[in-house]
């Protein structure tokens, strides 16, 4: 039985499974969306979260702490110039883990893993996203909730009022 046994040891040794999650986080750091397996995905999102919540502070103290994790001095650069602006009003959850398939080799399930703020596609597509029914047409009252567009009335100017 598994009792108190939180995290995902992934058949390696202490030493090794925390280079392991370092790479993988400078990877993901430095291009934003990574694949590999759903294990290494699931155990990579515990650790890379609580690393982007301290970069919401720019501090000495916080990029030390940072970069005793991940050891790369470019990732810790791009994490503090460039993520942490961009996710400081998120409350968390600043990952996704998607099921991508499986592999060939092994039959392992494939996942991908990026960052919530910077995959343009599905922010493009959630603000187009338009309220429908079970039946797949737009409902009656998000019809008629859209005004149509009138002319604005022009202003009274001085000259017109002559």
């Amino acid at each position: 039985m598994r009792h108190n046994r939180k995290i995902n040891h992934l058949g390696r040794k202490s030493g090794h499974r925390k280079a392991l999650m370092a790479n993988l986080a400078c990877a993901l750091i430095e291009h934003k969306r990574i694949e590999t397996t759903l294990a290494k995905a699931k155990a990579l999102k515990s650790y890379v979260e609580p690393l982007v919540t301290k970069s919401k502070d720019d501090s000495t103290h916080s990029r030390r702490t940072v970069f005793s994790y991940l050891k790369n001095k470019e990732a810790v650069k791009e994490l503090f110039g460039v993520i942490a602006p961009k996710i400081a009003d998120r409350p968390g959850g600043y990952t996704r883990v998607l099921h991508t398939g499986f592999s060939q080799g092994d039959a392992s399930e494939l996942a991908l893993i990026e960052f919530v703020d910077f995959n343009e596609a599905a922010l493009a597509s959630g603000k187009k996203e338009v309220k429908k029914s079970r039946r797949g047409r737009g409902t009656k009252k998000a019809a008629e909730a859209a005004p149509v567009a009138e002319a604005p009335a022009e202003p009274l100017t001085e000259e017109k009022a002559e």
